[in-house]
């Protein structure tokens, strides 16, 4: 359990003029800033073992908090009673949207599949990241389907077979869901929406998908069963709701206007409001975090479609349950989510910044190989790519239906160029069920 801060007050700073502090007054002032000597925002539960020994712990606590309430930025009202979440702008938080900025917006995008050019591999890597959201959202939530056979299931539109697969499916549905839905204002309909879409299927009696919990019997609890946060009451969850979507729906991108606030801060802060709120029954962390990508693709960060931030957070779910805590503990100090959460976009912005440059450079590589191989002449244009996409291991298993969707081309010219890649000797085949599953020859092999 953490240590939860103690309150203090103006008052209490007073003691500084009295003895013993008076004879260690520089020492205190040193802890007058919010962030510690290597520039970390650090909570009480860290910070109390870092002082100086001999110093007043709540004294060095009440210095610490003035400096940070002097930079306090208000976001919007949270709880019951009304409690405001406010944050400060931290170095780690600045260097997460200067990279969020350069490299994750849909002109970033663009400008990446433009420089792949006509290597149409690309849209293959493209559509797998999709899937990794889905698949480590459901995981972080408990879903005890592997990831390989997850994906499996999800590029040859297998149906789910488990409950475990059917939360997979969900996820994947509601991602897709938030995709479509980004020109929507928010809206405690939508909210609802994004609810039915992801759990829909799975255990309609546990989750009851698109409807609000009707008690005050929800908690969160820790690995070890203990109560970590008891959300609001049930009575006024939509007025609660409607406040912060009111925020939500405000404009604050003018960078001229005293209120102006990054995008990805107001994302942030809604995936904490819902899993603050935590009005669902079940699948709120889900809601929470297609929440957080619905706002990033309405405000032109359509890279996040293949950006997975739960593929991290499902490596470290203690850390991420550690930063709701010590925001909520710290009256509302939502700096701790908001700098855990930019610690997690910045390596995963940064993961798919290196798949596309491995991409890219695999590409110019393989043309080069197939050119002296011989095989560019004797290759179609789609036998090319998905002959790419095998030997480069993005994918390993093909249908004419993947190949289909990936290739933007009909049936029959898919199961065509498959076809043609056996009579070559350079993939094989075999059916399963109903369908043929193509795949690379292993090395060796190869004529």
């Amino acid at each position: 359990m953490i240590k939860s801060p103690p309150f203090v007050d103006s008052a209490f700073l007073e003691k500084l003029g009295q003895s013993p502090h008076k004879e260690k007054l520089t020492e205190y002032l040193a802890l007058l800033k919010p962030l510690d000597e290597q520039g970390r925002y650090l909570p009480f539960d860290d910070l109390r073992y870092r002082w100086p020994s001999g110093l007043d712990t709540t004294l060095c606590w009440a210095l610490v908090k003035k400096a940070r309430v002097v930079q306090y930025v208000r976001l919007l009202p949270l709880g019951e009673p009304i409690q405001w979440g406010q944050f400060v702008l931290t170095p780690l938080a600045q260097r997460a949207l200067s990279v969020v900025d350069r490299q994750a917006t849909t002109a970033a995008l663009e400008y990446m599949t433009h420089h792949i050019g006509e290597t149409a591999h690309f849209s293959y890597l493209l559509n797998d990241l999709i899937e990794d959201e889905a698949i480590s959202s459901s995981q972080l939530e408990g879903a005890a389907t592997t990831t390989l056979v997850a994906k499996d299931m999800l590029k040859r539109n297998r149906l789910p077979r488990t409950p475990d697969e059917r939360m997979v499916i969900g996820n994947y549905k509601m991602m897709n869901f938030a995709w479509d839905k980004r020109y929507e204002p928010l809206s405690v309909e939508l909210i609802l929406q994004l609810h039915r879409v992801g759990v829909e299927g799975i255990d309609d009696a546990q989750y009851s998908p698109g409807c609000f919990r009707s008690n005050d019997q929800v908690v969160v609890q820790d690995g070890e069963g203990n109560t970590v946060h008891t959300p609001p009451p049930v009575a006024g969850i939509v007025t609660r709701i409607n406040e912060w979507v009111r925020w939500i729906n405000q404009s604050h991108n003018d960078p001229a206007h005293p209120d102006y606030l990054h995008p990805m801060i107001k994302a942030i802060t809604l995936h904490f409001a819902l899993g603050y709120e935590h009005p669902f029954r079940d699948g709120n962390g889900r809601v929470a975090r297609a929440l957080f990508y619905w706002f990033m693709f309405k405000n032109d960060f359509s890279a996040f479609r293949y950006i997975a931030i739960s593929i991290l957070l499902r490596n470290a779910p203690v850390k991420y349950g550690r930063s709701y805590l010590y925001s909520e503990t710290d009256g509302l100090d939502l700096t701790y989510f908001i700098d855990y959460q930019c610690s997690v976009i910045l390596r995963a912005v940064t993961d798919f910044t290196t798949a596309y440059q491995k991409s890219l450079a695999y590409a110019e590589g393989y043309d080069q190989w197939l050119m002296a191989s011989g095989l560019f002449a004797r290759l179609s244009e789609k036998q090319r790519t998905v002959l790419q996409v095998a030997k480069g291991g993005m994918a390993k298993e093909f249908t004419a239906v993947n190949v289909k969707e990936n290739l933007k081309c009909s049936y029959n010219t898919a199961a065509t160029a498959l076809n043609g890649l056996v009579e070559l000797k350079l993939f094989e085949k075999k059916k399963l069920g109903r369908e043929w599953v193509f795949f690379l020859r292993p090395q060796g092999t190869n004529p």
